[in-house]
């Protein structure tokens, strides 16, 4: 039996997940919160049962008034441990974590192909991911940093919430791509593409000069654009919301991290429950992956394996165009 209007109102476990343009409807999965530490990204989550799926149209969405809690985000730059602290911020009778949730890309994609009513299903969705859980944790939802254009429209449709903007250096960065090798290297053109759409940077580069640019230089220019997105961001009027984390400071100071997180948004956690949070099974396997460590997470972002030559050399050249961006690029931790 499908879900009814009333249902997925009152039933946080039924997520939104993704939008039909063509229907004007609005899927939602049925995700257990036990899903929720689990690594990967709920947006890849397939319920076991056909009735773990339902859908309602747009106006029926647009219709529901759920009992809301608060409602925070991350926002990332990508390979900077976002998975991971989403993971941990699932603190019982605290905070949940969602590792993206498939609707808010899919909000990206409607946008993008001129939804006109992007903005009123904008503020529908996030009503319903800030439904009031019974422990009464404040859900805090790290979007895919592919719906980074949308921080802005996130923001205004969510008054009341702040968000982190997570993001690491830019050898760490580049590390990660040339691990993920071929496609690693694509994804990193690929991204460039995209901020070049909403976050455009001019870096003096002719037609013949970009083609010539490698797979690496390209993708550190994504990353400039990336730092300097996020630097508008923190200089705009909805600055005083937004608190710049380090992935590696992250991962250095887990517990006095997740108490800055929680602290950020107003909420308090016993120190017990930060340090066992701390802890606990998020840092033990791969965020997204699942994969047990054999070592320390701080080697997960080690470029000194992949390519260090060529990782340094395109990290000298992207410095120098970093120091011409401005005092905003690279971004500086503000949390603590």
């Amino acid at each position: 039996m499908t879900a009814t209007a009333r249902e997925i109102e009152s039933n946080a476990d039924w997520l939104p997940h993704r939008i039909d343009p063509v229907a004007r409807r609005v899927e939602f999965l049925r995700i257990p919160p036990s899903a929720y530490g689990e690594p990967g990204f709920l947006a890849d989550f397939r319920p076991a049962a056909a009735d773990g799926v339902a859908s309602l149209a747009f106006e029926e969405v647009a219709a529901l008034d759920p009992v809301t809690g608060p409602l925070h985000f991350v926002f990332h730059t990508a390979f900077c441990r976002s998975t991971l602290l989403a993971r941990a911020l699932n603190i019982e009778g605290v905070s949940i974590g969602l590792a993206e949730p498939g609707i808010i890309a899919s909000l990206a994609n409607f946008m993008g192909s001129g939804g006109q009513e992007g903005a009123e299903l904008t503020r529908a969705v996030l009503r319903l991911l800030a439904r009031r859980r019974a422990g009464g944790e404040a859900v805090f939802v790290k979007p895919t940093n592919h719906a980074n254009r949308l921080i802005p429209l996130l923001l205004d449709a969510a008054p009341s919430s702040r968000a982190i903007l997570m993001t690491n250096g830019l050898e760490p960065f580049l590390g990660s791509i040339a691990r993920r090798g071929l496609m690693g290297r694509r994804w990193g053109r690929s991204l460039f593409l995209e901020l070049q759409a909403y976050a455009p940077v001019d870096f003096g580069l002719d037609r013949r000069e970009m083609f010539l640019a490698t797979d690496m230089q390209v993708a550190g220019m994504a990353w400039v654009m990336g730092q300097n997105h996020f630097a508008s961001l923190l200089s705009g009027p909805q600055g005083g919301r937004l608190a710049v984390l380090d992935g590696d400071r992250f991962n250095a100071e887990r517990a006095r991290t997740l108490g800055a997180v929680l602290g950020f948004a107003g909420l308090a956690a016993p120190p017990e429950a930060i340090a066992a949070a701390a802890d606990g099974p998020a840092f033990a396997t791969h965020a997204k992956l699942g994969q047990a460590f054999s070592g320390p997470q701080d080697t997960a972002h080690a470029s000194k394996r992949d390519g260090t030559d060529e990782i340094g050399q395109v990290a000298h050249w992207v410095s120098l165009i970093a120091a011409q961006m401005g005092p905003g690029v690279p971004l500086a931790q503000t949390l603590f």
